[in-house]
């Protein structure tokens, strides 16, 4: 990965998209998942128009993998060039207030090299989830506490957590995945009655934290990146845990619909359903 660091940033682009497709011949369990993602969440589109859309979805997440190395390895000259930050002036205003800073985004292809670039303008812990592999777990907590220049906290770190928000700290969030009933609710999302972590509007009201939607996104050619950070959310949390929770799936399906092939549609996002409802992944 740090050879991958290296290279070019067109060769990254070329040798990424030739990687990701190959992975996409190669791993049929994984594009069987991505499809049936799809087709759930774009019944609109036509059985070709998702197939396009599956073929591109593989040649991210094989950009992914040199965007991941350059996040880690990559120095900041070699990046500069290639991001730009929009509303940055809207985090700063969250930080002012003095009690913490969610920084909410969603599991995009470029997931860690938008934290790269937000790190730029601010430290700030990851909350994660400890990878199985324990090589990949000790490099990947490394280089994250170096490159955001706090350390990463576990996502049952509950105590970190709030001492992170006591010391008006910034705590990167990405609430979209599925883990299961605890702690979840059904709640729309593209749609589809979708078992999804309440814990966003918890913590700002546990915590008093500002809310502050980023998304990054890779351009069109070698044009680089643009983070989107948003303004903080107004009246959340709410008070009604149910609809803050649909907000922000909301919220995430409008910015995933602009660049839908740099979701991460090889998750299981729909495998926990609701009673009486159908499997939706293949065996």
């Amino acid at each position: 990965m740090k050879v991958m660091a290296a290279l070019p940033f067109r060769w990254q682009l070329t040798a990424g998209g030739q990687i990701g497709r190959l992975l996409g011949r190669i791993g049929r369990r994984r594009r069987k998942i991505a499809a049936a993602n799809l087709a759930l969440c774009f019944p609109e589109r036509s059985p070709a128009e998702r197939a396009e859309l599956l073929d591109q979805h593989f040649t991210a997440l094989g950009i992914g993998l040199f965007e991941t190395a350059m996040a880690w390895w990559a120095p900041d000259e070699q990046l500069h060039d290639l991001a730009e930050i929009k509303g940055a002036e809207h985090l700063e205003e969250a930080l002012a207030r003095g009690k913490g800073v969610i920084l909410l985004t969603g599991h995009f292809t470029t997931l860690e090299l938008g934290a790269r670039f937000i790190t730029w303008r601010q430290p700030l812990h990851a909350m994660y989830r400890p990878h199985k592999n324990p090589l990949y777990e000790t490099v990947m907590r490394r280089e994250r506490e170096r490159r955001s220049r706090l350390p990463p906290l576990p996502h049952d770190d509950l105590r970190g957590l709030l001492r992170a928000f006591r010391k008006g700290q910034a705590v990167w969030y990405a609430p979209d995945q599925n883990h299961g009933l605890r702690n979840s609710a059904f709640v729309p999302f593209f749609g589809i009655p979708t078992c999804t972590i309440t814990a966003t509007s918890r913590l700002a009201a546990l915590s008093g934290a500002a809310v502050v939607p980023y998304f990054p996104r890779r351009l069109p050619g070698a044009a680089g990146y643009v983070v989107d950070i948003l303004p903080a959310l107004d009246h959340f949390p709410s008070g009604d845990v149910l609809a803050d929770t649909q907000r922000i799936n909301a919220l995430l399906e409008t910015h995933i619909r602009q660049v839908p092939e740099q979701y991460l549609w090889v998750h299981r996002r729909f495998k926990t359903r609701p009673p009486g409802s159908p499997n939706v992944y293949p065996l």
